[in-house]
């Protein structure tokens, strides 16, 4: 049975609902709707004009309606009268395919005929820097080794705890909190669920740390790379795939190398072989390949993989396998859009059951000493152009996402790539005034 949305409130004391939702670039929209109006909103969805945000519509376009989905519906712990809601969006009433919501229930289906649910669980890193973003908020964050700094994270305790008592209250079940390995840089990490749960918690978490970051007059960025020299940002996915009730992981096999089943390995083999394409959307943005092809940072490693290897338990790879039945994706940066890691993820391995696929010879070398004696592998796009060029190669991919999504995201990707080209900066004044 649904929930109703205006019960909700009345049991809650909620005064306003957010309804939100994700557009391409990973943008959160949202509509500020009182209680008394939400009965209507949850049957009919709320208007937004989708031209305004980062969709391939234009102002002609009829009315984008945003119907809220509420079994997604959260109270928030900091202001308690307000619930935020994701939703769908839908125009002339239907859904439109290209929004990533949709397009990741759409693969969540797919997923479910082939008797397959597919669980997630990510790693989300993030800086807390100070108001303009030009630099870290704790000026006695200064470790050439920073990471799991104890004095560190205990200066930063009044906001971590107060996001990690949310998610407490929540029900995520977080189980631990740490400085990262970057200067001012945090990780937080919950409990694992299906797909489209993690991928709607991943987005509320992002909303979430941001505003409780300005409540304590600081300032939350996911940005892959903010600071030349310190290591940037990643959100690791963990993956497994089990039956549709959930009782049986499709992936374990002790008797197995890793103890990953033979579909396990097949399902990896499709995230390998769409690898180069994968990245157009695990890392979406111009800063992204500052982190993938960064040179050593200060505490001597990127932590990120510019390969496409696999390995066990070993973080230099892009894929490990850490324990029986799951594997780490570690490609995916901060700046990923929530649903489109787990539409991606999904569509990869479906193809790669489809085609039985081989994910390789894993390595157990250190790909950040010895990453030159790998020749059988190719390396991850150098640029955000050359991950488009990647993922308009691979048709494959582009069909299982959609071809209204991928028509759109390319196009869109390929403006923003076209405004970088046409900024000036200050490094093109450093080397080339005096040429």
């Amino acid at each position: 049975m649904t929930l109703q949305l205006s019960d909700f409130a009345a049991e809650r004391g909620i005064r306003y609902f957010m309804i939100s939702f994700t557009d391409l670039f990973g943008g959160q929209r949202a509509k500020l709707v009182p209680a008394q109006a939400i009965a209507d909103m949850q049957k009919d969805g709320a208007g937004f004009a989708g031209f305004a945000t980062w969709l391939d519509l234009t102002p002609a376009h009829p009315d984008l309606f945003a119907v809220p989905d509420a079994s997604s519906v959260i109270q928030l712990p900091w202001k308690r009268d307000v619930a935020w809601v994701a939703a769908d969006c839908v125009m002339e009433d239907q859904p439109v395919a290209q929004a990533p919501r949709v397009m990741l229930k759409r693969l969540v289906e797919e997923a479910a005929a082939k008797d397959l649910r597919v669980k997630t669980g990510v790693e989300p890193e993030f800086f807390l820097v100070c108001p303009d973003g030009s630099r870290i908020s704790d000026d006695y964050d200064t470790a050439e080794k920073p990471c799991y700094d104890q004095q560190a994270v205990m200066r930063r305790y009044d906001v971590i705890a107060e996001i990690c008592d949310c998610m407490l209250e929540l029900g995520w079940k977080p189980y631990q909190n740490d400085h990262e390995d970057a200067n001012g840089q945090f990780e937080m990490n919950w409990e694992y669920d299906d797909a489209l749960a993690t991928a709607d918690k991943h987005s509320f978490f992002k909303f979430m740390v941001r505003s409780i970051a300005e409540k304590h007059g600081l300032r939350a960025t996911f940005m892959p790379k903010p600071f030349k020299g310190l290591t940037g940002s990643g959100c690791h996915a963990h993956i497994s795939v089990w039956n549709n009730k959930g009782t049986t992981n499709a992936f374990a096999d002790k008797a197995m190398p890793f103890g990953l089943s033979a579909q396990g390995k097949e399902f990896l083999g499709g995230i390998m072989r769409h690898a180069s394409a994968l990245a157009a959307i695990t890392n979406p943005t111009v800063n992204s390949y500052k982190r993938i092809n960064a040179p050593r940072t200060v505490s001597g490693a990127t932590w990120a993989p510019n390969t496409v290897t696999w390995t066990g338990n070993n973080r230099t790879h892009m894929v490990r396998v850490p324990a029986p039945g799951r594997f780490e994706l570690r490609l995916p940066d901060g700046a990923v859009n929530p649903y489109l890691l787990q539409a991606v993820i999904i569509a990869a391995g479906l193809s790669g059951l489809h085609h039985r696929a081989d994910p390789g010879p894993h390595h157990d070398i250190d790909m950040y000493k010895d990453g030159h004696t790998v020749t059988n592998a190719p390396k991850l796009p150098l640029n955000l152009l050359d991950a488009l060029r990647e993922y308009e190669k691979d048709t494959e991919l582009q069909e299982a996402l959609g071809t209204e999504f991928s028509a759109a995201y390319l196009k869109l990707k390929q403006r923003e790539w076209n405004s970088f080209c046409g900024h000036f900066t200050d490094w093109e004044r450093e080397n080339t005034l005096d040429i």
